[in-house]
């Protein structure tokens, strides 16, 4: 475990981040502001390294930036339609920074805050737990919420994310990671010759704003038929609606198995470094992202310009507004009662 100051905040305050590495040489760098992955170094089937989450070299990126790389998404991951929702007869009106909608936490979500952070070292696996407390009102939110977010890198080449919330009244919770991938090596081309596989056999349709119409829609037979290992770009510009309303992926997929149980969600592969990821999860939900909003105005780690498409993400989560869509899985924290989620992104090389 090795700890150094990475910069200071609009601010002032200063930015730690934390190297974890684990006996195989894995070596994940996490920082203070939004409790972000930064790097994750893991190795190709010749055992060579390589950085395969995009990120910043420097405070000024994160802070400045709109992408949530690598950072913790929260109060809400994903959308709510116009920034409101209903709980026990009350309206909450929340920040809109997506149009007229609710994105990732609002104009400041959980990727900008500042977090407080402490460490633990086990024999074969390391951690570091950070918390964040958002105050009642924060965003629209009701509640003073508890954070805790914990990163371990285990001695199984496995990065695992663990966490709980709490608040003091009744409130809504959907919290995420961010982690653009590229399993070639991040800033090393696009995403589009990965082969992903993804458990479920439905997926929630969007409309014009990217915001789940209310229905389920089964895989078979479109472009979001990931039940076998297909390459993400085999069938990203088909004549399809879903595709062309997103510009390619960015779509909830409903995963099979039991919510609340830890279970495979999805398995990624880059053939040429022979990289695996594979994503196990307790949420009900993944969103997978082809990153179709990067446009080469973000410059990343080594001076390597982030274009169209060279990182993807799998947002493991509950459903998109699903405030608003009775039929989803609840998003509601009671007061006294705790949110769990645990995430495991699993590497190996073939």
């Amino acid at each position: 475990m090795k700890k150094e100051i990475f910069g200071r905040t609009p601010d002032g305050e200063k930015v730690e981040s934390y190297e974890l590495t684990n006996a195989n040489g894995l070596e994940a760098r996490i920082i203070t502001f939004g409790a972000a992955v930064v790097s994750l170094r893991v190795p190709d089937r010749a055992g060579r390294m390589a950085d395969v989450v995009l990120g910043f070299e420097t405070m000024d990126g994160y802070a400045k930036g709109d992408r949530y790389f690598g950072a913790i998404i929260g109060r809400f991951a994903n959308r709510i339609r116009r920034g409101r929702f209903v709980l026990d007869g009350i309206e909450y009106k929340l920040g809109t920074n997506d149009g007229g909608n609710h994105l990732h936490g609002g104009t400041r979500g959980f990727d900008k805050a500042l977090w407080k952070a402490s460490t633990v070292e086990r024999s074969n696996d390391s951690s570091v737990a950070l918390t964040y407390l958002s105050p009642d009102g924060e965003e629209g939110y009701p509640g003073n919420l508890s954070v805790e977010a914990t990163y371990t890198l285990t001695g199984r080449n496995e990065l695992r994310l663990d966490c709980v919330a709490t608040s003091d009244k009744d409130t809504i919770v959907n919290l995420t990671n961010h982690c653009y991938f590229n399993l070639a090596g991040q800033g090393d081309g696009d995403i589009l010759a990965h082969e992903l596989m993804i458990d479920a056999e439905s997926f929630a349709p969007v409309d014009s704003e990217l915001i789940p119409n209310g229905g389920l829609r089964p895989v078979r037979g479109t472009p979001f038929d990931f039940r076998q290992m297909t390459a993400i770009g085999d069938r990203i510009n088909q004549d399809d609606d879903q595709i062309r309303l997103a510009g390619g992926y960015d779509h909830n997929f409903v995963l099979n198995g039991e919510s609340g149980t830890l279970r495979r969600a999805a398995m990624v592969r880059e053939r040429a470094s022979g990289r695996v990821m594979s994503v196990y999860t307790t949420q009900p939900g993944l969103q997978f992202y082809s990153g179709n909003f990067l446009d080469g105005r973000s410059t990343g780690k080594g001076g390597k310009v982030y274009k169209h498409r060279y990182g993807f993400c799998l947002e493991t989560q509950h459903f998109p507004d699903s405030p608003n869509n009775p039929t989803f899985p609840s998003v509601v924290l009671r007061k006294g009662r705790q949110y769990q989620s645990t995430t495991v992104y699993s590497f190996s090389a073939e």
